[in-house]
C-alpha cells in the first residue's frame, strides 16, 4: 500500500503544478465548506450516510445576465466495498452560454483500522461530460456587421475527469486535487474548461457539548490566477443526553477570497438528518452589489444499515466533513 500511496500522490502533484490554458473558471461555490466534491471526488467517501446535496446560486442579483449555477448530488458509502459511489449535475448559465456538467463519481477509502477511524486517506476520481452551448440567436449587437459574430447556437460535447486525494483525522482534513483533465494543456477556446488545481486544509473542534467549531484554507490555481479563501465556522449544540451526543442546531460562518469577495454563511438543523443553508457574497471590488448574491442549499443524510455496526463513528454523526 505505501508504493501505491506513494505513486499516487507523485502523480497528483505533477498534475497539480501542470500548466493549462485559461478558458472558463469552475463554478465558485461559498457553501462548497460543506461539501466539497465538485472539485475533489475522493470527499465524498461521508461513511455510514447515503448524501444527497443540492445548492443553487444567483450572483450579483439584478445585473441581466449573471451567472445562476444549480449543483445537485447524490452519494453512498458501501461499508464493506470501502467505496463511495456518486452522481452529480451542475448547469451553469452566464450571459448568452450555458453549461451541462453531468458525472458520476467513485471514491476509495482507506484506515488503518476501520473500527478505530484513527486515520482515512481516500482518492476519487469522477467523469462524465462536459456541454457548452453558444446561444448566438439571442445575441443584441450594437454593431450587426461585426463579421466576428455568429448569430447560430453553437453546442460542444467534449469529455470531462476530475481526480482527488483527501486525508482525514479526527481533527484534521488536507485535500489536493485537479479538475477537468482533459483540459491540461489545450489551447484556450470558448468551449474548453481550464484545468484547476486545488488545495486546502480544514480544522475542525467537535469536543464540547455546546458547539463545534472549524477553520478552513483553500488555495486555487487556475493558469497564471490563484485565488486564496479563508473560512471560519461555528455550530451551535444542544446536549440530549443519548448515546448519539449532542445535536447540532445551527451555525454561521465567514468566508473571505482573495478576490476581494466577504460571504455570511448561515444553517439550520431542520432534523437530525436535513439542514438548510444560505450565504451571501458581498464584492468590494465590483460595483455589482445591488443585491449581491446569494446562495440557498439543501442537505439530507440517510443512515444505511454499515452505521449500526460502525461503534467508532461518533465524531463522523457531525453533519459536516
Amino acid at each position: 500500500m505505501k508504493r501505491f500511496l506513494l505513486v499516487t500522490s507523485i502523480s497528483l502533484m505533477a498534475v497539480f503544478y501542470s500548466s493549462s490554458a485559461l478558458a472558463q473558471a469552475d463554478i465558485s461555490m461559498t457553501t462548497h465548506w460543506n461539501n466539497r466534491a465538485n472539485y475533489n471526488p475522493a470527499s465524498i467517501a461521508k461513511t455510514e450516510y447515503i448524501y444527497l446535496f443540492s445548492n443553487v446560486r444567483h450572483q450579483w442579483t439584478g445585473i441581466s445576465g449573471a451567472p445562476t449555477v444549480i449543483n445537485v448530488q447524490a452519494s453512498e458509502y458501501i461499508h464493506d466495498l470501502r467505496s463511495a459511489f456518486g452522481i452529480s449535475i451542475i448547469n451553469d448559465n452566464i450571459g448568452l452560454t450555458n453549461v451541462l456538467n453531468p458525472t458520476i463519481t467513485y471514491a476509495y477509502r482507506m484506515s488503518p483500522n476501520e473500527d478505530l477511524d484513527s486515520w482515512s486517506i481516500s482518492l476519487g476520481l469522477s467523469a462524465g461530460l462536459f456541454a457548452r452551448t453558444i446561444n448566438g440567436s439571442k445575441y443584441d449587437p450594437t454593431d450587426t456587421t461585426d463579421p466576428t459574430l455568429v448569430y447560430s447556437d453553437l453546442t460542444t460535447y467534449k469529455p470531462d475527469a476530475n481526480f482527488g486525494i483527501e486525508v482525514q483525522t479526527k481533527n484534521f482534513i488536507v485535500g489536493l486535487s485537479t479538475t477537468h483533465l482533459f483540459a491540461i494543456s489545450k489551447n484556450s477556446d470558448l468551449f474548453q474548461n481550464t484545468n484547476h488545481r486545488y488545495l486546502y486544509a480544514i480544522y475542525k473542534n467537535t469536543s464540547s457539548d455546546y458547539f463545534n467549531f472549524s477553520l478552513g484554507s483553500e488555495i486555487v490555481n487556475r493558469n497564471n490566477l490563484t485565488v486564496v479563501e479563508a473560512n471560519s465556522m461555528i455550530r451551535f449544540k444542544h446536549p440530549t443526553g443519548l448515546s448519539d451526543g449532542p445535536r447540532e442546531l445551527f451555525d454561521f460562518g465567514l468566508s473571505y477570497r482573495t478576490t476581494k469577495q466577504l460571504s455570511l454563511l448561515l444553517g439550520v438543523n431542520i432534523t437530525s438528518n436535513f439542514r438548510v443553508g444560505y450565504s451571501y457574497d458581498y464584492d468590494f471590488k465590483l460595483n455589482t452589489n445591488q443585491s449581491g448574491t446569494h446562495e440557498f442549499m439543501l442537505e439530507y443524510r440517510i443512515p444505511n444499515k454499515a452505521s449500526s455496526i460502525c461503534g467508532s463513528c461518533d465524531y463522523q454523526r457531525d453533519w459536516y466533513f
